[in-house]
């Protein structure tokens, strides 16, 4: 990107201008297993005519989001059972991958036990490795935060933030829920984390970044979108390959802006409407036997030296 990021209207170096916000804007999604070939990510979706067969791959994970594990209300009186319907179909891809992440929102209302519900849940999925990020009903209240870190924090810095490499892959995970006001927000510590982190890859190392609010302008009305993205994202400009995943918007979405391409997933628990099309994103509630429909896992597949991502998404089962 190469907007400044301060602007005239006063935003300052750690806002986004509003021209920077409707220039980012756009549309994009569930479940998602990326797979990475000889260094390359890759995103692949079971049965997808134009995806590289799994075996082929050096690295498959999966991403789950937005399960809102306490939920209770109308648009889905079973959060508890929709998830567990996403963890029987990951495990049910004819791979094991090789780790999951679950983007944000595993809980409703970031109670303890709400927490250990999730955590247990997760258990169950056939995989060595879990990763999460927060949502911001995970990081309701001062306790809210603190019940997250205690069930899914170790290993990370800061409040929840982390990296790690596998298979010439690295990967980011961020946390753009906390001191939220109209968007979400990273903050200067934060940013310094990655800048450092970042400083002695290779321009052609694969990046991968998690995050559960988007890092693009997506609805800013709605708050779909993180202020300070732009200052994060100018730093990964020299990168062959950088991509964005994230939850929060309960329904599909995609982006590529440059060297960057931005997903989105559907959730496990209920829809929101489209961006503009209500007063709110609230939960929708839908037609009797459709919710499924509205809900699922996704799969992406990425190969370096190939930038269009094969993305096809799987309802629930």
């Amino acid at each position: 990107m190469t907007e400044d990021t301060r602007d005239s209207n006063g935003d300052g170096e750690h806002g986004m201008t509003r021209r920077q916000l409707m220039r980012h804007s756009a549309w994009f999604g569930g479940a998602v297993v990326l797979t990475v070939v000889a260094g390359e990510v890759i995103s692949h979706i079971p049965g997808s005519a134009s995806a590289a067969p799994a075996s082929s791959a050096d690295l498959r994970f999966v991403q789950v989001s937005d399960s809102h594990i306490g939920f209770q209300g109308p648009a889905n009186m079973d959060v508890t059972g929709t998830f567990a319907d996403a963890i029987n179909q990951v495990n049910s891809l004819g791979f094991r991958p090789d780790f999951v992440m679950h983007s944000g929102d595993l809980t409703h209302l970031s109670t303890p036990d709400e927490f250990d519900q999730v955590k247990q849940m997760m258990s169950q999925l056939d995989t060595d490795r879990v990763f999460t990020v927060p949502g911001e009903h995970d990081s309701i209240g001062d306790n809210g935060p603190r019940a997250y870190r205690q069930a899914f924090g170790s290993n990370t810095v800061g409040d929840g933030w982390y990296s790690f490499d596998t298979h010439g892959v690295h990967f980011i995970a961020l946390v753009n829920t906390l001191h939220l006001e109209q968007l979400g927000h990273l903050g200067n510590d934060q940013i310094d984390f990655v800048r450092r982190d970042i400083a002695g890859l290779s321009s052609d190392t694969p990046i991968v970044i998690f995050s559960h609010i988007p890092l693009f302008a997506m609805y800013p009305a709605w708050g779909w979108g993180t202020d300070d993205a732009v200052q994060l994202l100018s730093m990964f400009r020299r990168f062959s390959s950088v991509t964005c995943l994230n939850g929060h918007v309960h329904q599909l979405f995609s982006k590529t802006e440059g060297n960057i391409t931005f997903h989105s997933a559907r959730p496990t628990c209920y829809p929101f409407p489209k961006p503009g099309q209500g007063p709110a994103p609230l939960p929708q509630v839908l037609p009797a036997g459709r919710l499924k429909d509205a809900l699922g896992i996704r799969t992406v597949n990425y190969w370096q030296g190939n930038h269009a991502l094969a993305v096809k998404d799987t309802k629930l089962a």
